[in-house]
């Protein structure tokens, strides 16, 4: 707006970051054109799971994948602990995408995640605890109320003690009274029927491994150098036996 010269006038400066309104400087009538001016666009609630964003990458490493039902009717959430990268995923990303499968795939009706956690390594494949809690947090309430059960695949001696001293302080209850675990695949199949989902060649053979050496699942390994599968050395030892000998005393 043009002004006289004669005319006295100040200039006040704002720092962009202080959540400060400048309209509130202006006289009245520039106020009222402006907001005249002005038109505002509500954004929509379900944008952050918008199909506008690529997910192909995630979708070809196939953690996250819908598949069959559980004898409860719940359609099937498979995630495979072994195939997330997570040093290269944001939790933000994640989210994004965890959202985009439900809207997507799953928009109505009860369902259920089977966990595979075989083979899982910690600083490989797991996230955090924190970044699932918020996963979670931020799903819209009808998600949760959806969410029958979560069976947990192969959990480990370490994934229990988590979960049994941590678990309440950083799941939400509802959470934490959802997760099923599942030792062996030969229980999961009294949940699901064979077939309704996929298990992958390294989760079947690495329960093939838990069956025969039970105490891993308490963090002990018997032989851990695997000495028991080394060939017996008693006649290599022999051959040479004569050589060997200590020479007579006089």
């Amino acid at each position: 707006m043009a002004r006289s010269s004669g005319e006295e006038f100040s200039v006040v400066v704002l720092a962009s970051d202080l959540g400060v309104d400048a309209r509130s400087l202006l006289l009245p009538a520039e106020r009222q054109a402006q907001d005249e001016d002005e038109v505002w666009h509500d954004c929509p609630p379900n944008l952050i799971a918008s199909g506008d964003e690529d997910f192909s990458d995630l979708e070809a490493l196939q953690a996250f994948r819908v598949e069959g039902s559980d004898k409860a009717g719940n359609r099937i959430l498979r995630i495979v602990g072994k195939y997330f990268p997570a040093p290269i995923i944001s939790g933000e990303r994640l989210k994004r995408y965890v959202f985009y499968k439900l809207s997507t795939e799953l928009p109505e009706g009860p369902f259920c995640i089977v966990y595979m956690h075989s083979t899982v390594q910690s600083e490989d494949n797991n996230p955090g605890m924190s970044i699932l809690r918020w996963v979670y947090e931020e799903l819209r309430s009808d998600y949760k109320e959806r969410l029958q059960v979560v069976y947990f695949l192969h959990p480990g001696l370490r994934s229990r003690l988590v979960f049994a001293t941590l678990g309440r302080l950083f799941l939400s209850g509802g959470l934490y009274w959802k997760i099923k675990y599942i030792s062996r695949l030969q229980y999961l199949w009294d949940d699901i029927k064979k077939g309704q989902v996929e298990i992958p060649e390294f989760v079947q053979q690495h329960d093939k491994v838990l069956e025969h050496r039970p105490l891993t699942d308490y963090g002990i390994e018997p032989d851990p150098l695997r000495l028991s599968e080394v060939p017996a050395m008693e006649y290599s030892l022999g051959r040479f036996e004569d050589r060997w000998a200590s020479p007579p005393y006089m």
